[in-house]
């Protein structure tokens, strides 16, 4: 314990020494004679001044929504639960637009916005909580691969952080995160940026801002900006043993930011070309194994058939050099170019075949959505079948989409489970459709419901189910 706390000591002593070195050097001449603590203070000046510049755009983001429980009795992952969550938001434009996290608002039912208050000087200045400005809240998009999202709030000329993706975070760069962590609503702490366009899995495009700056639990969705008041990502997780701060917190790249949120305002969702063709990360063991001629950038691993990338002539082992002219190292560049592309326009591909160069123009007029978790689709006030204990909806064609290998498009889906002291132990699992009663034909969530109601305790129950493509029969007593 001892040890930790002369670590931290010792890692402050040096932030402080490095900020006053940075000071010295970057007074003016004239200002050589300067005292240690003028230019203390007129660091903590700035400092206070910029805490001021941005808390009015970070708000605290207040969620109602029924999602599936991590840690019930039962360690059932399709229970669904009733959950309450704080997160942050930044507000991005002066009419009511604010980016967040999509974790922050997943199965929402209920988004509200808190505004901050204006900072207070003395304790009689402080007034209650209930007091706080608050707004409700929609979704305008969320984009879950990206893990953001786009709210709305009926409001105008709110303070806004304009996104400038002209403002690359660099290492080693002083920055500030702002958000509400633990439910602590303009919560700052100041940090360096400990590394930019941070990859944590080599197989995922996704990439990171990494900062010492403390982020904790309630940070999510929160700004993380630089010594100008500029947004350079916005805050998203962390990596820690104890589940507070440890150094080790991660903040999506402004510039992905504001790719998806141009995104999000346009058209309600993210909308990435699909090739039909799958990349991953040249490693030097994957290139050693396969006699590949580079060790680094991305090999096409599948390829669809007859899919636009096929028709092209793309095949497994071509690796791909450039994207629309765009050099591709890894394949954080390869996603980014799919986002950027013009949907209106083949997409040109330069790939290194064996020795050989070679272009390609792939059809780009396909789009991959993201699918939504069946929990995301429902409405829970009247879907929920109480003595069954489960959440269910006609089998539609949305809801099919969400389960390709659905036989019978009719019939009742059993969306979720929920914990009911008088619901029986049906064994009714999420994606189950249900077609039929003790042969009473099910099409209606109002059937179910009025089917179980007949039922007697101690009454035999057999149901027709649909269950991953096969069909089956569930018998219990009621």
């Amino acid at each position: 314990m001892l040890a930790g706390k002369r670590r931290t000591m010792k890692k402050c002593k040096t932030l402080v020494i490095a900020i006053y070195l940075g000071l010295v050097l970057a007074t003016p001449a004239h200002s050589e004679h300067a005292q240690p603590s003028e230019l203390l203070r007129q660091f903590n000046g700035s400092l206070e001044a910029l805490a001021a510049k941005i808390s009015p755009s970070v708000v605290q983001i207040q969620v109602t929504s029924f999602g599936r429980s991590d840690e019930t009795s039962h360690g059932d992952p399709d229970v669904v639960v009733q959950q309450r969550s704080i997160g942050s938001g930044v507000i991005v434009d002066p009419d009511g637009y604010i980016m967040t996290n999509a974790h922050v608002v997943e199965g929402a039912r209920r988004i509200r916005v808190v505004l901050p208050m204006p900072p207070v000087d003395s304790p009689f200045d402080i007034a209650s909580a209930e007091s706080q400005p608050t707004l409700e809240a929609t979704v305008t998009g969320v984009s879950r691969e990206l893990d953001l999202a786009l709210l709305k709030v009926q409001a105008v000329n709110l303070p806004a952080l304009a996104l400038d993706n002209r403002r690359s975070a660099h290492a080693g760069q002083l920055v500030l995160a702002i958000g509400s962590p633990a439910g602590l609503m303009n919560s700052i702490t100041l940090g360096i940026v400990s590394s930019v366009w941070r990859q944590p899995d080599v197989d995922e495009p996704a990439v990171y801002i990494q900062t010492d700056a403390a982020i904790n639990p309630g940070n999510s969705g929160g700004a993380l900006v630089d010594m100008d008041g500029s947004i350079v990502g916005l805050n998203t997780f962390i990596l820690s043993n104890s589940g507070g701060s440890e150094g080790l917190g991660f903040a999506i790249p402004a510039e992905i930011v504001k790719i998806v949120y141009d995104g999000l305002r346009k058209y309600g969702r993210l909308r990435p070309i699909d090739i039909q063709a799958a990349v991953q990360t040249i490693t030097p063991t994957l290139a050693a194994g396969l006699g590949l001629a580079q060790e680094w950038g991305v090999i096409v691993s599948d390829v669809s058939l007859d899919g636009p990338a096929s028709i092209a002539g793309l095949k497994v082992q071509d690796i791909i050099f450039a994207v629309d002219d765009h050099p591709i190292r890894g394949l954080p560049g390869f996603a980014t170019a799919l986002y950027l592309h013009s949907p209106q326009e083949m997409l040109k591909l330069d790939i290194l075949r064996g020795s050989g160069k070679l272009s390609l123009k792939v059809s780009a007029s396909q789009y991959r959505y993201e699918r939504a978790p069946l929990a995301d689709v429902f409405e829970p006030e009247g879907s929920l079948i109480s003595r069954l204990g489960i959440f269910a909806m006609e089998n539609n064609l949305s809801v099919s989409a969400l389960m390709p290998s659905v036989r019978i498009a009719t019939g009742v889906v059993v969306l979720g489970r929920i914990i009911e002291w008088n619901s029986v132990r049906a064994d009714l699992r999420q994606g189950d459709i249900i077609f039929s009663i003790n042969n009473t034909p099910i099409t209606s969530v109002e059937d179910l419901r009025s089917a179980v109601a007949t039922f007697k305790a101690g009454d035999p129950v057999v149901m027709q189910i649909e269950r991953q493509g096969k069909l089956h029969y569930l018998a219990f007593e009621m």
